[in-house]
């Protein structure tokens, strides 16, 4: 009789040796980088399309914004003859008033967008880290304010600032209409929604041990918000000043509803002086436009790794 040995494969009785490390066909790890391959080429073909869709209008208004009006009518707008030059934006530049109306819409958007930041954190800081049973609905009722269009609320707002007296001292018209505080305060009310909601998530990704060591400390409300969250809140606050600035500065419907004085109007509804009462100038008015599109762009330029950074911040958590 054999005995078997314990290193024999087989052997009865004895368990089987493990089996070592599986060794993978090269041309399986070959077909999943094909496969991902392909997934990466579909997505750059879809990105490239995309970007060109929002392309071909910007290049076309520069297009059209560099030749005279002249060249356009003898040779068509879809020909490369004739001249391209900066005579349009020269022109615009003088005809529209871009240097005044430039600093309007300052005056608008600045406090505008200062006020929209200070209120939305104050109320996202109330829903958000302060523990009390109106969290939920004072949320709900802030974010539902965005669903209704602006044009729905026209007619009341116009009515309302037309019928609210004022001292002449403030307001050369006896009421709230031709001023900026008209157009400040709307886009105030109809932004804060927004910027409420995004800063309340943000907050809520806050470690809650921040405020409570603070009450432990003896810190208040306002301490609180003042000196512990909204400092942490830096990169949110800048990512949502960034969209507020473009949102309020590229504004053309309250300016234009509000506001009757030509010299107060802000620099977007400076286009509307470049049309004529008989014949529009497009390439004239192109240039208006790229004119006016330059501080948005700037801006977003600026400001651009902040704005990245408040939105991509919490975009790994479970």
């Amino acid at each position: 009789m054999s005995i078997a040995h314990p290193t024999d494969a087989g052997a009865p009785g004895m368990p089987a040796a493990p089996a070592g490390p599986a060794t993978s066909r090269p041309g399986s790890r070959g077909s999943a980088n094909n496969k991902q391959g392909k997934r990466h080429y579909g997505t750059h073909i879809f990105l490239i399309v995309m970007a060109a869709i929002w392309l071909v209008p910007l290049v076309w208004t520069i297009f059209t914004a560099l030749r005279p009006k002249a060249d356009t009518d003898k040779y068509g707008y879809f020909s490369v003859n004739g001249t391209f030059n900066l005579d349009n934006f020269v022109q615009a530049w003088t005809q529209g008033g871009f240097s005044k109306l430039f600093w309007n819409s300052v005056l608008i958007t600045v406090p505008s967008v200062i006020l929209i930041l200070l209120f939305a954190s104050m109320m996202a800081f109330a829903v958000s880290r302060v523990n009390w049973k109106f969290n939920i609905t004072l949320l709900i009722m802030f974010t539902a304010g965005n669903l209704l269009p602006p044009q729905v609320l026209a007619a009341p707002l116009f009515e309302m600032f037309r019928h609210l007296e004022l001292p002449y001292a403030f307001s050369d018209s006896g009421n709230l209409l031709n001023t900026y505080v008209s157009v400040i305060a709307v886009d105030t009310a109809f932004q804060i929604g927004f910027v409420t909601f995004v800063l309340s998530n943000y907050m809520k990704s806050l470690s809650p041990e921040l405020t409570e060591a603070a009450l432990v400390d003896g810190a208040g409300v306002w301490r609180q918000y003042w000196d512990i969250i909204l400092p942490l809140c830096r990169p949110a606050l800048a990512a949502m000043g960034t969209l507020e600035v473009i949102f309020i500065y590229n504004d053309f419907f309250w300016p234009l509803l509000f506001i009757q004085s030509g010299e107060r109007l802000p620099v977007t509804t400076a286009v509307n002086n470049l049309q004529g009462q008989f014949l529009s100038n497009y390439n004239l008015i192109a240039a208006g436009a790229m004119i006016t599109a330059v501080p948005a762009l700037i801006i977003y330029l600026l400001l651009q790794r902040h704005f990245v950074a408040g939105l991509t911040l919490g975009s790994s958590k479970g």
